[in-house]
C-alpha cells in the first residue's frame, strides 16, 4: 500500500498559488499615492438590499494619475456609493458631480506611508499563515500514509518535498512584500 502513495503536489501548489493571488489582490487595494481602479475593489456598497462591489453599480475610470472617477449608473445609488467610500478607510474624500463621483488621490505623508507598510506586512503574514496551514495539510497526509505502512525513507522524501515547496512560496511572499513596501515608501 505504501508504494501507491502519491502526494498531490499539484493540488498543494495550486492552493499555495491561491494564497499568493489573494495576497496580490490585497496589495492592489493598498494606496500608493497613484490612482488605481483596483484600490476600490474591497469597497462594498449597500445596493438593492445587499452588499455589492462598486464596479457593479458604476464604471470606475482613472482619467489622470491622481484621480479616480466612478460614473454611477443609477442616480439613486450615488449617495450610497459616496457613503461606502467615506466609510471604507481609504482616506479619500469623494466629490460629487451629478452621477459622477470624483476621488482625488492626495499625496501620502511619511506617517501614512509607514502605516501602509505595516498593513502590507499584516497581509503578508496572513498569506504566510495560509501557506503554513497548507504545509501542515501535506504533512498530515504523509503521516497518515506512514501509519498505513509507508517506509521512513519515502516519508522523509515527501516531507522534504513539501518543505521545499513551502520555503519557495514563503520566499515569494517575502519578495512580494519587499517590493510593495518599496513602492509604498517611494515618494
Amino acid at each position: 500500500m505504501s508504494e501507491d502513495f502519491m502526494l498531490d503536489t499539484d493540488d498543494l501548489t495550486r492552493r499555495m498559488d491561491g494564497a499568493i493571488a489573494a495576497l496580490k489582490t490585497e496589495f492592489a487595494s493598498l494606496r500608493t499615492g497613484r490612482a488605481s481602479a483596483s484600490m476600490l475593489e474591497p469597497v462594498m456598497v449597500e445596493a438593492y438590499g445587499q452588499r455589492t462591489p462598486i464596479n457593479q453599480v458604476g464604471t470606475v475610470n482613472v482619467p489622470e494619475p491622481r484621480m479616480v472617477t466612478i460614473n454611477v449608473w443609477d442616480k439613486s445609488m450615488v449617495n450610497a456609493v459616496e457613503k461606502a467610500i467615506r466609510e471604507s478607510g481609504l482616506g479619500i474624500n469623494p466629490q460629487l458631480n451629478g452621477t459622477i463621483i470624483m476621488l482625488p488621490i492626495p499625496e501620502l505623508n511619511e506617517e501614512r506611508r509607514t502605516q501602509l507598510t505595516k498593513v502590507a506586512g499584516q497581509y503578508a503574514e496572513g498569506a504566510r499563515v495560509s501557506i503554513r496551514n497548507l504545509r501542515r495539510d501535506g504533512m498530515d497526509q504523509i503521516k497518515k500514509a506512514k501509519a498505513d505502512g509507508m517506509s521512513e525513507d519515502d516519508q522523509k522524501l515527501w516531507e522534504g518535498e513539501v518543505q521545499d515547496m513551502t520555503d519557495k512560496f514563503i520566499k515569494l511572499i517575502d519578495d512580494t512584500l519587499e517590493t510593495k513596501q518599496a513602492e509604498i515608501m517611494q515618494v
